[in-house]
């Protein structure tokens, strides 16, 4: 399974109202996708609630997730604005390059030198480096605890719970989310964020091969790379994070992991 990330509103995310970059590549140059979900079946089911159903759902959700983590004697937090139709930010960072941005983040907090490449598929998780980061209770990192949800809130927080579907994961806020990736820009590049901004156009994987006018390729004219630049992977899922981020807070919606 693929990484993509995703932020704007539940509604359109679970109406199916937005499409990843992949989809957005191939309907610009005339090829057909078909997206599955984890369980193996295609985002297009039958019979599926319709966008306002699923607002409606969403909303009591989101009421009942604020209601359940406010803080006794403080106001509790303003709901953010549900529908179908306002704009949505995603990108495909992939697993090795978010594998990658961990490791940088991991080796720079242990003062380790971080690895140059990286394999193709690696498993980030059995790192030590990574695990040793992931286990720290002094350093509680959203990034390194398996959250998968972000929600517009400006208060740092990390907690599990059902999403609307009533699946279990671990939600954190895009407040939280900015002071780690802040922290990790100040250990690892001190960048600003114009140059932030870039890396995810001059970062990232290398060109396994180009596909030309006529759509024939064939395996010679494929450079199959298996190992990348730690450092340039982590650049590019950083920068990726960074504009969801930003994203987030301007538009106030939350943010997704979708694998």
């Amino acid at each position: 399974m693929g990484l993509d990330i995703y932020a704007g509103t539940l509604t359109r995310y679970y109406a199916h109202n937005w499409k990843t970059v992949v989809q957005q590549w191939a309907e610009e140059n005339g090829y057909s996708f078909h997206r599955l979900t984890p369980n193996g079946q295609s985002d297009n089911s039958e019979e599926e609630p319709s966008p306002a159903e699923i607002q409606a759902a969403v909303e009591k959700w989101r009421d009942q997730m604020l209601a359940a983590i406010s803080q006794p004697g403080q106001a509790p937090y303003t709901p953010w604005p549900e529908d179908n139709e306002r704009p949505y930010y995603t990108d495909k960072p992939d697993w090795d390059a978010f594998g990658a941005m961990l490791l940088v983040a991991a080796c720079q907090v242990y003062g380790e030198p971080v690895p140059p490449t990286v394999e193709k598929d690696w498993d980030f998780a059995a790192c030590p480096t990574v695990a040793r980061l992931a286990e720290d209770q002094e350093r509680v990192w959203s990034l390194f605890r398996g959250a998968a949800w972000w929600l517009p809130l400006s208060d740092a927080m990390m907690f599990q719970g059902p999403m609307p579907n009533n699946n279990m994961t671990i939600f954190s806020t895009t407040g939280g989310l900015r002071k780690e990736l802040e922290w990790l820009n100040q250990l690892a590049w001190q960048a600003d964020e114009d140059t932030i901004l870039l890396w995810s156009e001059t970062e990232g994987y290398p060109t396994d091969g180009i596909i030309p006018p006529d759509g024939k390729i064939s395996k010679a004219d494929i450079r199959e790379h298996t190992q990348y630049n730690t450092q340039s992977l982590a650049k590019f899922a950083f920068s990726i994070f960074w504009r969801a981020m930003r994203f987030a807070e301007e538009q106030r919606v939350p943010i997704l992991l979708d694998y």
